[in-house]
């Protein structure tokens, strides 16, 4: 687990604690240790030990008071928002209501950024929305990884909007498509996204059509929408 930079070892032992955490083997019925205990466990420093949990406590999982101690922070206070505990949410059991609540969150965003990518695009962001389409075609015909292509193109528009909050939501639509493309392209009964549903948000948003550009993409979305609805309600009633 040792990594050659300080900063890499510190995210290791984030992620470690971080997925131990979000998977219950720390909680109410099982406080999380002590700091010597830790740093014996895992092999760390005192130093590296409390950069991580200060990092936890940033992702709402921990918190912690001089004398007091260091605690598991209930469920609610959690930030779905940090790709972090969203993919640790995702790992520990797959979740189609979570998976449900993103994707409207995702619904609200990627129109409106697909809608300024028409008005706002320049030159390079158009260029790299067509090299995503292009690599979703070449997925089509086993020359690039189908998943990977389609976070490109969702990615390349988040950019291309210009918007500095909207583009920051890349790591989330990544952490979250990684799931959901299995998902819907599996209720689907396709082993790949449509690529005529992506060249028409790309055409609107070339052709600078920022309506068209935001009605394309909200329908791509509803229909992912709908296919997460109906494993969410099968879930529920198979008791999952």
């Amino acid at each position: 687990m040792r990594t050659t930079h300080g900063r890499s070892f510190t995210h290791d032992i984030v992620q470690r604690l971080g997925q131990e955490i979000v998977c219950g083997v720390y909680g109410v019925q099982n406080p999380f240790p002590i700091e010597a205990e830790l740093c014996k466990r895992l092999g760390v420093s005192r130093s590296v030990l409390r950069e991580a949990v200060k990092m936890l406590t940033t992702k709402g999982l921990l918190n912690a008071r001089p004398r007091q101690g260091t605690w598991v922070e209930p469920e609610t206070n959690w930030n779905l928002l940090d790709p972090d505990v969203l993919r640790w949410f995702l790992q520990r059991k797959f979740s189609p209501t979570l998976l449900l609540e993103f994707t409207q969150v995702r619904l609200a965003i990627e129109p409106l950024a697909a809608s300024m990518a028409a008005r706002l695009a320049t030159d390079e962001a158009k260029a790299a929305i067509i090299a995503g389409l292009d690599r979703m075609k070449a997925a089509e015909r086993g020359e690039d990884d189908p998943l990977e292509s389609d976070i490109a193109f969702h990615v390349a528009i988040l950019r291309a909007s210009g918007n500095r909050f909207l583009t920051q939501m890349r790591d989330l639509i990544d952490v979250a498509l990684r799931t959901s493309i299995r998902l819907t392209n599996r209720r689907k009964g396709v082993r790949l996204a449509s690529i005529a549903d992506h060249q028409k948000v790309s055409d609107a948003i070339l052709a600078g059509d920022a309506e068209g550009a935001s009605r394309a993409m909200r329908e791509l979305m509803l229909e992912a929408l709908v296919l997460i609805e109906q494993e969410a309600a099968a879930g529920k009633a198979a008791g999952v």
